[in-house]
């Protein structure tokens, strides 16, 4: 056997285990899943104790106007595929997005569509527009905050960002 077949032939376990879900976190969620159904059970991997930390800053500024999150909530949501979905509908992106509060808040949908607000963590955005979160399991978040413009009056905007936590490492986001 050649040498570069054996050694094909030993990373395979290793590269068997880092596609394991349990290696990384939760399996992303997937396109046969039912993203419209809240299913609590979805959220359980979050509950987890871990390793992982978000150590974000609120940067976000529109032309000359810098914003703020100074004593403003900062949320960190689970992905599951109900999330994705909620996000993708109040943001129009699953990655990230700047928009005007009122307008997210137009989106929401109405009712009761399901109680995750157990599987949230909070925190609270400083003076210099940081924030952190530790003790995080693996897997993919939603940070969520809202920034008023510094100095100046004008419409707030809420940020979000998705992040991925792993391997007992501080993810940097900035918003």
């Amino acid at each position: 056997m050649s040498p570069s077949r054996l050694i094909a032939l030993a990373a395979l376990p290793i590269l068997v285990a880092a596609c394991t879900p349990g290696a990384m976190g939760p399996p992303p969620p997937g396109p046969l899943a039912n993203a419209t159904t809240f299913r609590a059970e979805d959220f359980v991997w979050s509950q987890a104790p871990g390793r992982n930390g978000v150590s974000g800053h609120v940067g976000y500024a529109q032309g000359p106007t810098r914003f703020t999150c100074a004593g403003a909530s900062v949320i960190l949501t689970p992905e599951t595929p109900w999330t994705r979905q909620r996000m993708s509908t109040l943001y129009a992106s699953t990655d990230r997005a700047a928009l005007p509060t009122d307008e997210v808040r137009a989106r929401t949908p109405p009712g009761n569509e399901g109680d995750y607000s157990a599987y949230i963590r909070r925190t609270t955005c400083d003076t210099a527009d940081r924030f952190s979160f530790a003790g995080l399991p693996n897997g993919s978040w939603f940070v969520i905050t809202i920034a008023k413009p510094v100095g100046a009056s004008g419409p707030s905007v809420a940020l979000m960002r998705r992040v991925v936590t792993a391997r007992g490492r501080t993810v940097a986001a900035e918003l």
